[in-house]
């Protein structure tokens, strides 16, 4: 039983040397980062080669199961991975410390390759985060597996690790404790990388806008407790990306630079030079393409920004309708990410811009300072590129951007829906009058009737709330004479068109959900 009991007291001390390691060697590869890119850390390389390997329909569950929250999530999946290897590598260098050590360096050779592959790879530096912190873990797991080993008696037996044992404990405390001060360190590195651009949107002063929006129409706001604000805060707008790291970039060093097929002229904006222009302010909700029917991902806000088309006709740019050479935008972020729009949507009148303001303020980090695109009445993937540097036009027949590449649709105009917000799904209304409300959308079309129906009663017509315009959502209402037992209530929209919402129901991908919304509730 002693021997087994040692034994497992050794493989402890194994693991506890491979945990350790392995904390070193994010510290240090932390710190590193922090010195040459922030964005380079094996974490969040790693993480961003997981995101771009994974098949679209893995995403889109992470996206309906986890929300905002599957960065976290898979940040503390490769988190728990590596935690599990590294006690297997701990325990493997207990008797072979040298394999022990190669099994970290090789990480460190993975970390590596995915630097270099990401799209927003700035060169070899970025691999300099994996290696450096792969060398560093693997230092300490031979020092402490060294450290670990049963010390022998003068016969050759296995002694009792009596020294060996307070060795290790020393060398693992010495380990933790400067594995700390570097971590702490990267982190303090890595914030000095931000203030820059921190303080380039504190500083920003945003100019009034020369098309100011049209004047809220009394009456967009219903008087329902439960129902969805008419303008989302920007704390509360829904955030879906691909950024494992926010980009945090200097407003200062911001460069926009428009090229490719039918351009005339190249041009290349600084932020300075755009708000400079005339700027127009609109009200326009924006949606997630991974928005399920009754889905949390969109959001109504007051966007200040420069017309987009006004940009691409100063460079020479002309819709394929008229004969232009181009039919595809293509926006690259800071981060590599590429979205691609209709040319001919974005200059067919409507408000596509390049927004600079949001709600009032300069746009949050997270919704892309310095500068965003959005074209109304396209699902974002196809339109909202955030941390824009880049715009560059050409065809959909010679390039596919990064959703597309990943089966999602090329073209992808938003789909009419409608949400019941109130009473929500389960809930338990007392019997008589409940109002039944909601939002309805179909950007850049406008919504003009919504309809209610419990259980598989007659399609009954809601109240609306005013329009505050085509690109807006829209609130609606219906009194309903709630009778005890269980009901489903189902809504559906119509929009300027004339066109119904479609009862068929599909998934997100390829373009998005369709179907009715409904609720079960239950009256007392």
């Amino acid at each position: 039983m002693s021997s087994l009991r040692s034994k497992l007291v050794h493989a402890a001390f194994g693991a506890l040397a491979g945990l350790l390691a392995a904390f070193t060697a994010l510290a240090v590869a932390e710190l590193v980062a922090g010195l040459v890119r922030p964005a380079a850390g094996p974490v969040t390389v790693v993480g961003g080669a997981v995101i771009d390997r994974t098949p679209a329909a893995v995403k889109d569950f992470a996206i309906r199961t986890f929300g905002e929250n599957d960065k976290i999530v898979l940040q503390l999946g490769i988190l728990a991975i590596l935690a599990l290897i590294a006690i297997g590598l701990g325990i493997l260098a207990l008797s072979h410390r040298r394999a022990g050590a190669a099994g970290v360096l090789l990480f460190g050779i993975v970390g590596a390759a995915a630097a270099l592959s990401r799209p927003d790879s700035t060169g070899t530096g970025d691999v300099l985060p994996s290696i450096a912190g792969a060398l560093a873990g693997a230092v300490a797991l031979y020092m402490l597996a060294t450290k670990a080993a049963p010390v022998h008696a003068p016969d050759g037996q296995p002694g009792t690790g009596g020294w060996s044992r307070r060795g290790f404990l020393a060398a693992a405390g010495v380990t933790a404790v400067a594995a700390t001060s570097a971590g702490a360190l990267g982190r303090y590195f890595t914030g000095r990388q931000g203030q820059g651009a921190v303080a380039s949107r504190e500083n920003l002063v945003l100019p009034k806008p020369a098309s100011p929006a049209p004047a809220v129409p009394a009456g967009v706001q219903l008087k329902v407790p439960g129902i969805t604000a008419f303008t989302t805060p920007n704390a509360d707008f829904y955030r879906v990306d691909t950024a494992l790291t926010v980009p945090k970039v200097d407003a200062g060093t911001w460069r926009l630079r428009i090229h490719g097929n039918g351009v005339t002229r190249p041009l290349t904006y600084t932020l300075d030079q755009l708000l400079a222009r005339p700027l127009i302010e609109r009200d326009i909700t924006l949606t997630c393409v991974s928005n399920e029917v009754g889905g949390p991902y969109i959001g109504n806000a007051r966007w200040l920004g420069v017309p987009l088309a006004d940009l691409l006709k100063e460079a020479g740019v002309i819709p394929p309708s008229r004969g232009g050479k181009a039919d595809q935008l293509v926006a690259r972020s800071v981060d590599g990410m590429t979205l691609g729009s209709p040319v001919e949507d974005v200059m067919d009148g409507r408000d596509a811009m390049l927004a600079v303001g949001m709600n009032g303020e300069p746009l949050p980090f997270d919704h892309g300072f310095p500068v965003r695109m959005l074209v109304p009445g396209l699902y974002g993937y196809v339109s909202a590129c955030k941390w824009i540097e880049d715009i560059e036009l050409t065809t959909f027949d010679a390039y596919d951007p990064y959703w597309v590449k990943r089966k999602w649709a090329r073209r992808a105009p938003i789909k009419t829906q409608a949400r019941i917000d109130t009473p929500k799904p389960f809930a338990r209304p007392t019997a008589g009058t409940v109002t039944v409300a909601g939002i309805a959308w179909a950007q850049h079309r406008g919504i003009t009737r919504v309809q209610i129906r419990v259980d598989d009663g007659p399609w009954q017509d809601a109240d609306l709330a005013a329009q505050a315009g085509v690109d807006t959502w829209r609130q609606w209402s219906y009194r309903w004479n709630a009778t005890p037992g269980g009901h489903n209530l189902t809504v559906r929209a119509t929009d300027g068109t004339g066109q119904a919402q479609t009862e068929q129901r599909t998934r997100t991908i390829p373009d998005g959900a369709s179907g009715w919304h409904s609720v079960f509730v239950t009256v007392p």
